[in-house]
């Protein structure tokens, strides 16, 4: 059996749940600040957009991870894309729901996980408008703050509220669109936040039963990832197979809501535009 690996403390001393809460709830200080002011906009494709905070804000948490844990590297959504996973890793979103954001929409997130050799092992999505850091280390659960968080208990699709997330790809999105339209009405509900990461971070506390999505990158995953595992949920990719943080589908919520959605989706196959493995 292959020992548990240690997660590194920084170099003032600190633990790394201590140092990403922290970074995460600063840099949701700044985005609250800078929320619905004037600020430059470029636009990467329809509907993804890039603002001046997302740059600001990527910057402060990378020098601040580095100056902690210099020997690791980073891996953000704007600047910094194409690092190599091996090692210990930090994988960062300064600002997931950027449209939102710009929209003036107060749902959005700053998202920071750390993973060793691609495995998160610390990970932490804030919310700062609602004052909520939803965080987890690996072996020692989920919380919402100061309270544990659980995955709902909903046992079948059917008694679930579903959301979903449309990203940034026009054939997966209109995939998705797909798989509502045969969902509904045998849901309770379905939801489309505009941020992956506090779907994730939702269907890990319950607020969604399962959270389904065709188009991710690791900044949007890797925190959601261990804590959905913490919260004792079931995560896969949209076959049922192993979530990695390079895979693009994601299946999350509680165990008997999400096999009964594989039953279903298996049952509904030939009217579902799945996207490749």
């Amino acid at each position: 059996m292959t020992a548990p690996t240690i997660i590194p403390t920084s170099v003032s001393g600190r633990s790394a749940i201590d140092v990403a809460r922290q970074c995460a709830r600063e840099a949701g200080r700044r985005a609250r600040a800078r929320f619905r002011q004037p600020q430059e906009i470029s636009v990467k494709g329809r509907g993804n957009l890039l603002s001046q905070t997302d740059l600001e804000l990527e910057t402060y948490l990378t020098q601040t991870l580095l100056e902690e844990f210099p020997d690791h590297k980073v891996l953000s959504e704007e600047s910094a894309s194409t690092t190599d996973t091996s090692g210990w890793v930090w994988v960062v979103d300064p600002l997931d729901g950027t449209r939102n954001f710009v929209s003036g929409i107060p749902f959005f997130c700053i998202n920071v996980a750390l993973c060793c050799d691609g495995e998160p092992v610390v990970g932490v999505t804030h919310d700062p408008n609602q004052d909520e850091s939803f965080w987890a280390e690996r072996g020692a659960g989920a919380w919402v703050n100061d309270q544990p968080a659980r995955v709902s208990e909903a046992p079948s699709v059917q008694q679930s509220v579903v959301g979903i997330d449309l990203g940034y790809d026009d054939g997966r999105g209109t995939a998705i669109l797909g798989l509502a339209h045969e969902l509904f009405p045998g849901v309770q509900s379905i939801r489309i936040p505009g941020s992956a990461a506090l779907g994730l971070a939702y269907a890990a506390c319950g607020r969604y039963d399962l959270f389904v999505h065709h188009y991710l990158f690791p900044w949007d995953i890797a925190a959601g990832i261990l804590l959905a595992r913490e919260a004792g949920g079931t995560i896969t990719d949209h076959l049922g197979g192993p979530v990695t943080i390079a895979g693009r589908t994601v299946i999350a919520g509680g165990a008997a809501a999400h096999a009964d959605f594989l039953r279903w989706q298996h049952a509904h196959a030939g009217a579902l535009d799945l996207p490749p493995e």
